[in-house]
């Protein structure tokens, strides 16, 4: 099997890695980087636990080539605190509103929510529902997730307004 030495931005830092030509985004991440936060679950792009950013679109993780991604900007779950380990508006809502139980869907769910509120100022519940509906969770109804959303929508607008 043929190695490909790559750079990937995960970010906002490069790191150099030899991958194989079929190795998954996710799998690097997990694997190479050491970055758990994208979780396997279907591995079939069903699911959503891999999500993470390219480019600031939500992308599965587990059904793109490592090799794709070189020259994009990736974001995970662990680039989402301050430096200083400050929770992001978006974690913190979730915390603040219970939009997490079992934890394993919700870096992927904070993540898509961050996407969507970089995006859209003020968004819907039908469009926040719609942006989570590529992630399944079979934990929490996905009410207080909602909830979660609009909390951080809010705490955004006031951020940009203040």
């Amino acid at each position: 099997m043929s190695e490909h030495n790559i750079t990937l931005n995960v970010n906002g830092a490069p790191h150099d890695v030899s991958v194989a030509a079929r190795q998954t985004l996710l799998d690097c991440l997990r694997d190479e980087l050491g970055l758990k936060g994208a979780h396997a679950g279907c591995e079939q792009g069903v699911c959503g636990a891999c999500t993470v950013l390219l480019d600031g679109v939500p992308v599965r993780s587990c059904l793109l080539f490592a090799v794709m991604t070189e020259s994009h900007h990736i974001r995970t779950i662990e680039g989402e605190a301050g430096a200083d380990g400050a929770l992001s508006i978006v974690q913190d809502a979730f915390w603040e509103r219970h939009g997490l139980q079992c934890g394993y869907c919700t870096p992927a769910m904070i993540l898509t929510a961050t996407a969507l509120l970089e995006r859209t100022e003020q968004p819907t519940d039908a469009q926040i529902r719609d942006a989570l509906s590529g992630n399944l969770c079979r934990c929490t109804g996905y009410q207080q997730i909602v909830e979660a959303v609009q909390l951080a929508a809010e705490r955004y607008r006031e951020d940009t307004h203040a």
